[in-house]
């Protein structure tokens, strides 16, 4: 019940009013002055030296790192006068169609900036983070320092481990491309007073895209691939955050990929049409196709992992069992979609064709695999990865010999690809099994 004021007989209520006050609850002072930082000199170099670290293709004008290296000196100096000078005009994005894994013909708008807008994103990321990091609420772990898909997914797995085994299995519907410009550009002014960073983040997502050819306007989302894009995402979704967790609700958010866990379906329902209607009002919709609520016995997908609880009684009695795995216990493995997309990845560099020799192939695809192993090794992987490194042993025979039957285990033994060649093993990369 909301005490009654005796001065102005207004409610008083300790919750806000609004979901933009969840970015400023206390109302405390707004950070003014800040374009000054973010055009410093050391500040440009700092931000210049993550853009290089990360490498990435060049945007619309073609210009690469390497090329951007050569006169970084005279970019930096000239974006530095252009901002303190308000004559800084961000280029269109180009826009890059992404293949969707495991859905063919369908495909996923990617936008590039060119490496001089990037380097002005990096800078006033650099400014923004430490502002916006503080408040973000526990419940997001997309995008931030310290917090990873695997701390998301320890925090689902002791709540599944407690008895709420119903999941909301939640999609966001085209969510980096309809954001709202003004709702984006509100929250952000919670905490920032300087105008020039809001006109500044105005013109970077109104920037536009070339799409085959043609400039397309963008009056509404954050380009996709953008240095700033994960920033405005976590600003504007942390009011969800907030009203989520204070209705009770254990929410798990990375980007916009999010779940809730609950104890009865009746919860699971409640919690879905109180997201829908709060995500409406910060101008998102779900994706009704790809949203659904399901128990954990029939399993749920969440950051490229499927957790399921075991149903099938176990072959060996309980006493011969030593991983100390039960009849319906919790287990977590690669998604089919992650699988399938390794799959694609290694057969695309094994391919018969190919003109390269085997220890070119070699190096081509070990990152590739030891990218895929190091983010799953930790999951129920042990048979599935011992299977998939004999696969990619008679794809790199089959590729040598030009033929799947063949004797290359006898002139290319896996003693040979592994010591000699390099060639990663999946098996090996699962911490228990080095310990031993």
């Amino acid at each position: 019940m909301a005490r009654i004021s005796s001065l102005s007989e207004k409610p008083i209520s300790d919750k806000p009013r609004r979901l933009a006050d969840w970015l400023n609850p206390t109302g405390e002072r707004k950070v003014h002055s800040l374009i000054d930082k973010v055009y410093k000199q050391k500040n440009l170099e700092l931000a210049w030296e993550k853009v290089k670290r990360n490498k990435g293709a060049g945007g619309i004008d073609g210009q690469s790192i390497t090329e951007f290296e050569s006169s970084s000196g005279e970019y930096l100096a000239r974006l530095h006068d252009e901002l303190r000078t308000k004559t800084y005009v961000p280029q269109p994005v180009k826009q890059q169609l992404i293949p969707k894994s495991g859905q063919p013909g369908k495909f996923r708008p990617l936008g590039i900036p060119t490496v001089y807008d990037r380097i002005c994103q990096q800078a006033l990321l650099n400014r923004l983070e430490p502002i916006f990091e503080p408040i973000f609420d526990d419940a997001n772990f997309g995008y931030r320092r310290g917090r990873s898909t695997k701390d998301a997914m320890r925090k689902i797995w002791k709540e599944i481990e407690a008895g709420n085994e119903w999941i909301v299995d939640a999609d966001l519907k085209d969510f980096f491309g309809s954001a709202c410009h003004q709702k984006v550009l509100t929250l952000f002014g919670q905490r920032i007073a300087d105008g020039r960073i809001l006109s500044l983040l105005d013109s970077i997502m109104k920037a536009g895209c070339i799409a085959e050819g043609k400039k397309l306007p963008t009056d509404r989302g954050v380009p996709q691939g953008g240095v700033i894009s994960p920033l405005a995402s976590n600003v504007l979704l942390t009011p969800f955050d907030r009203e989520m967790r204070r209705k009770g609700y254990r929410l798990t958010r990375y980007a916009d990929d999010w779940l809730v866990t609950c104890s009865t379906r009746a919860e699971a329902q409640a919690a879905l049409d109180f997201a829908t209607k709060v995500l409406s009002q910060l101008g998102v919709t779900l994706n009704k196709e790809k949203t659904r609520i399901v128990h954990v016995r029939r399993g749920f997908e969440f950051l490229g992992y499927k957790i399921k609880r075991g149903a099938k009684p176990l072959k060996l009695p309980s006493h011969k069992i030593k991983s100390g795995t039960k009849q319906g216990a919790l287990y977590v493995y690669p998604s089919q979609k992650s699988l399938t997309h390794f799959r694609e990845q290694i057969r695309g560099r094994t391919r018969r064709r190919s003109p390269r020799n085997t220890q070119e192939i070699v190096d081509a695809i070990n990152p590739v695999i030891r990218g895929w192993g190091n983010y799953y090794r930790k999951a129920h992987i042990r048979k599935l990865f011992a299977m998939l490194d004999r696969w990619i042993m008679r794809r790199l025979w089959s590729q040598r010999y030009k033929r799947w039957r063949n004797s290359g285990w006898k002139t290319l033994p896996m003693s040979k690809l592994r010591d000699e060649l390099g060639l990663v093993s999946l098996i090996r990369l699962i911490p228990s099994l080095n310990l031993r």
